[in-house]
């Protein structure tokens, strides 16, 4: 199930686009507002107790802050996608490959502490989710070919089962497996709380998207 969720979690969502033809409203901000509350609990309820646990605290202090610096790396080159900002030409008809490899390296590594921690699936999977969605919307809404959009999230719902492999067949990745956790949580850090102060506008008062935030908390605590 650990290989399967994720793949089936960005295909599906895919098809939903296709076939439901969603347009982004309120409805998305909640949902990502869900996945980022999720995802920032699960971090620091299952993974950062556990790195502490075996490695100098500074050095995993290091690691986790080298996570966010290279997620603000990737973020150059995805332009925010993996939190819900895809900015593309709807006259544009080129492949976006800049895009496209800095979403594999960001959903490679995220399978990577799936291997050690069982619970960070359901994370990943419900950040996946609407990420999934905005980023099938604007593909299918683009000039690129739909069939090249298909590949782009065949694609992309591969790349993190495939970093859940590696963990699990490389021996030097599961013997440093608790520095690249840290480096995840850094990068987890990054995303989840992007997505909770950008899902606001203009950081007014907003009740539904406030319950949304601590039922997302309380079922990652509950897991």
């Amino acid at each position: 199930m650990i290989y399967i969720l994720p793949i089936l979690g960005v295909l599906i969502s895919f098809l939903f686009v296709v076939v439901a033809k969603p347009q982004k409203n309120e409805s998305f901000k909640l949902l990502l507002a869900f996945s980022g509350a999720f995802l920032l609990a699960l971090t620091i309820f299952e993974m950062l107790p556990e790195v502490y646990l075996n490695i100098d605290p500074k050095t995993i202090g290091v690691f986790i802050m080298l996570g966010i610096l290279f997620q603000i790396f990737l973020e150059f080159f995805s332009k925010g996608a993996e939190h819900g900002h895809v900015h593309m030409s709807k006259e544009n008809n080129t492949f976006p490959w800049l895009l496209f490899i800095s979403l594999c390296i960001h959903s490679l590594l995220e399978g990577l502490p799936i291997g050690t921690n069982d619970t960070i699936i359901y994370g990943i999977l419900i950040h996946k989710i609407p990420i999934a969605i905005i980023l099938s919307i604007f593909l299918l809404g683009s000039n690129i070919k739909p069939i090249h959009a298909g590949m782009f999230m065949i694609l992309f719902s591969l790349m993190t089962p495939l970093g859940t492999y590696l963990a699990h067949t490389i021996n030097l990745l599961s013997t440093y497996s608790d520095y690249l956790n840290a480096l995840l949580i850094g990068i987890f850090l990054h995303i989840s709380t992007v997505i909770l102060f950008e899902s606001s506008e203009g950081h007014k008062f907003n009740l539904r998207k406030l319950l949304v935030i601590i039922f997302g908390i309380t079922i990652a605590y509950f897991l």
